[in-house]
């Protein structure tokens, strides 16, 4: 697995120093910034001997751009809700894994994953949590929950990095495309069957949170997007030129 870590708009080159020493402490080196404030001399200090992290990390003007290639999303968020709200809405934020079933999750599995850590004052805003596959939280105490943004990413690199090792058979994660064209063919059925209109946002966002949660191999998505396909064509939708082939070896 390769850990892509973003950092979306941080407002402090301490921080992002802090974050690619933490990287290096466990072992990871690819670290992307959208958005970025000026890193400097305080910044290169603060990541100390990681400041090859640093200069190796890429920046980008769109959350979309840092994101190309990956595999799986993974969101961070603070902001745990209670067991009794049922509110549509809450499905941004629930269900949420801690680090370390977050870690149990991704164990053996080959592939880009993309763990995006919000802003220091206001973290992910809810259009950024909406395009994560997952969310993970660290459970802190309730008498003071909000963790400092590289305190809070050394603890999930911790777990992180003892996910697995070099010995453990891989399963390769769908690649990005294919789960983007799932998302995609599963929302136009929803909309296709009259699915009621008000409830087709949060129900795509239910299925990707699923989807993500699954871990799907590349088969398993091209067997579901079959399985759309057959649907589509039993209530007469027809087929398009983007529809995928059926799976030659479940023949």
């Amino acid at each position: 697995m390769n850990l892509r870590v973003i950092l979306v708009e941080p407002m402090y080159d301490g921080n992002v120093g802090s974050v690619a020493r933490a990287m290096k402490n466990f072992g990871f080196h690819d670290l992307v910034l959208v958005n970025p404030c000026k890193i400097d001399d305080f910044g290169r200090a603060m990541a100390s001997h990681a400041r090859d992290v640093l200069q190796m990390s890429k920046s980008f003007s769109t959350l979309p751009e840092a994101l190309r290639g990956a595999n799986l999303v993974i969101g961070t968020t603070g902001k745990r809700l209670e067991h009794e709200q049922h509110h549509l809405r809450l499905h941004l934020r629930v269900p949420c894994l801690s680090p370390a079933e977050l870690s149990d999750k991704l164990r053996g599995k080959d592939g880009t994953v993309a763990l995006l850590l919000g802003r220091e004052d206001c973290g992910l805003s809810s259009d950024e949590l909406a395009i994560c596959d997952m969310v993970v939280s660290i459970p802190t105490s309730a008498e003071y929950p909000v963790m400092n943004l590289s305190h809070s990413a050394a603890v999930l690199f911790y777990e992180l990095s003892r996910n697995g090792n070099e010995n453990d058979e891989c399963v390769e994660m769908a690649s990005p495309e294919s789960l983007a064209l799932l998302r995609e063919k599963a929302r136009s059925l929803l909309q296709e069957i009259s699915y009621p209109e008000h409830k087709v946002e949060f129900s795509s966002l239910m299925l990707r949170r699923i989807f993500g949660r699954a871990e799907l191999t590349e088969r398993e998505a091209r067997t579901l997007l079959g399985i759309i396909k057959n649907i589509r064509w039993k209530i007469g939708c027809g087929s398009d030129e983007n529809e995928v082939a059926d799976d030659p070896s479940e023949e």
